[in-house]
């Protein structure tokens, strides 16, 4: 979800050359987040207006779950985490001996206090853990026993995405939600905000970490890099280290720059696909939204292989798979579903000029593109964050395709936070947006289709809830058997496919590149042990763990 190499980089490139050359060695140059502007804000509930570097670096959780490793643990903040045999409870032990960054003790109070204060500011639940939990008790001076109201074999990795903040700080911010917390007071590597200006700033180690023997990096650094011209050039002088960049031919553009040293690892990641907002303020719009024919006449006039060749260079890999799970899950996959839909599925713009037709949408003005069956006006932009280029060719292609078919669709460029908040608030017609596609299919289709969710994320940006898909998620989370939990997403995947309510059009490669010239340790495809990305959460805190600067002679 990014941009397109362009020849006027001077700008960007001596704005890279203005905050690389005054880098001390053990200084990690990393982005971690696509914006023009940001605001001094380390609320680790602010969702969508913190910095990324709150969560895993101010804040850690309480274990790493990786997938890469058969879902081996790595305990961070807990010591041990344990799910009763009945599924009705889960047992958190936290680690002997960690402190908070201040020096105060990091105790099983902090953690029950937590829970409390996103019960009283339901805004602060941004993971809708509260729909989960009935109770939340403090069993030992370190131990806190988690009771829910069902049982629910995923309790613990959702547990394990509340950030635990330090009580002896929040008890006394009378309104939590707004509270910037420009001075955190943290639990993880790195949690000293040493500069903060418009165009960068500095996030040092914490000095009172649990592991700060491990811990080989002094600071990080995040420069303000809002589109990839200004990422590659930045990385291609050699100043930036880890980088999450869509870069075309990368071969060319970036390693040829240092092959020695600039390296780079795309393991398949997060569904991508358009999106019609179901519950539109435009009213004429939203009833073309809610028409399954129309969205499948929108899916067939979406060109993938133009989209995966031409805007994404090859990279990603095409779905065409109406309920989204494609390439991703083929032994959780139902592959009569996903046949079923196959046709709607494929570029055939005739196609949908006569399934728009067929549906009584007809161009009753002369102007080439239709309007609803009722006469109502139809015409929406489809949204794109300024300067992810990859993406922004993606729309245009599919717009090209609409626009071919009779849709009058058009293209709109807002910040990448102004299009997330516009996805959360559900303040939009259409847009491209990106799924992660989880451990397993419940995780994608939860993010997506849990009603609890609503308004919670991005994801559920397209406004499709269906009571039998909240029954058959439930269904899964109460049981721990492999058998049942197939059945269940058998069942939602037919839901999904029969209703189209995210058009997929392909699932992005994990964007990861790296430089070994001032640091070693990363994983690589060659040490494929982590998901390497600078915004993967949890993971991320390995992978800094992991980092050695090089030595100079």
């Amino acid at each position: 979800m990014k941009t397109r190499l362009s020849l006027a980089m001077s700008a960007a490139l001596l704005t890279a050359l203005s905050w690389g050359t005054a880098r001390a060695d053990n200084v990690l140059v990393l982005n971690i987040e696509d914006s023009t502007t940001w605001v001094r804000n380390f609320n680790p509930f602010a969702v969508g207006t913190a910095r990324e570097s709150t969560i895993d670096f101010i804040y850690e959780p309480l274990a790493v779950f990786n997938k890469y490793e058969d879902g081996k643990v790595y305990y961070r903040l807990a010591k041990n985490i344990a799910l009763a045999d009945d599924l009705k409870s889960v047992t958190v032990d936290l680690r002997d001996g960690a402190k908070w960054s201040d020096g105060k003790p990091i105790t099983a109070d902090d953690m029950v206090f937590t829970y409390d204060v996103m019960k009283k500011f339901p805004a602060l639940d941004t993971t809708a853990i509260w729909s989960l939990l009935d109770s939340v008790t403090k069993t030992g001076p370190l131990q806190v026993k988690l009771t829910l109201k069902a049982p629910s074999s995923l309790a613990p990795a959702k547990i394990n995405n509340v950030l635990i903040v330090p009580q002896h700080v929040w008890k006394d911010i009378a309104d939590p939600v707004t509270f910037a917390n420009e001075n955190p007071v943290g639990s993880g590597p790195m949690t000293e905000i040493k500069r903060f200006t418009p165009q960068t700033y500095d996030q040092c180690r914490n000095p009172n970490y649990f592991e700060a023997d491990k811990l080989q990096v002094d600071c990080l650094r995040f420069p303000q890099l809002g589109t990839n011209d200004q990422m590659l050039a930045s990385a291609a002088a050699g100043d930036i280290d880890w980088l999450a960049a869509f870069i075309p031919d990368i071969d060319k553009s970036y390693v040829a720059k240092d092959p020695a040293n600039f390296h780079y690892w795309f393991p398949p990641g997060s569904m991508v696909g358009f999106i019609f907002n179901m519950e539109s303020a435009n009213a004429s719009n939203k009833k073309a939204f809610a028409d399954l024919k129309f969205r499948q006449a929108a899916s067939l006039a979406m060109d993938r292989t133009a989209m995966v060749n031409v805007a994404g260079y090859g990279y990603p890999t095409p779905n065409t798979d109406a309920s989204g799970l494609g390439a991703s899950f083929p032994t959780w996959t139902d592959k009569a579903v996903a046949e079923k839909h196959v046709d709607v599925m494929n570029y055939d713009v005739d196609k949908a000029k006569a399934l728009l037709k067929d549906a009584g949408y007809a161009d009753k003005d002369g102007d080439g593109l239709v309007e609803n069956p009722d006469g109502s006006k139809l015409s929406f932009d489809v949204i794109v964050p300024n300067g992810w280029t990859d993406w922004v060719s993606t729309v245009q292609i599919a717009i090209d395709g609409m626009r071919s078919a009779g849709i009058d669709a058009k293209l709109a460029t807002p910040e990448s936070a102004v299009w997330q908040k516009q996805l959360i608030d559900g303040t939009y017609d259409a847009a491209i947006s990106s799924w992660k596609v989880g451990a397993t299919p419940f995780y994608q289709y939860n993010d997506s289709f849990n009603s609890a969710q609503k308004g919670k994320t991005r994801f559920t940006a397209q406004r499709f809830f269906d009571p039998k898909i909240d029954a058959l998620l439930d269904e899964y989370q109460k049981t721990a058997d492999p058998k049942k939990q197939a059945e269940a997403i058998h069942g939602i995947q037919a839901i999904v496919a029969d209703n189209l309510p995210i058009i997929p059009v392909y699932n992005n490669p994990l964007w990861y590149e790296y430089s070994t010239k001032r640091f070693t340790g990363w994983a690589s495809k060659e040490n494929p042990w982590i998901d390497p990305t600078s915004y993967s959460d949890h993971y991320r805190v390995l992978q800094l763990l992991s980092l050695k600067p090089v030595t100079t002679n």
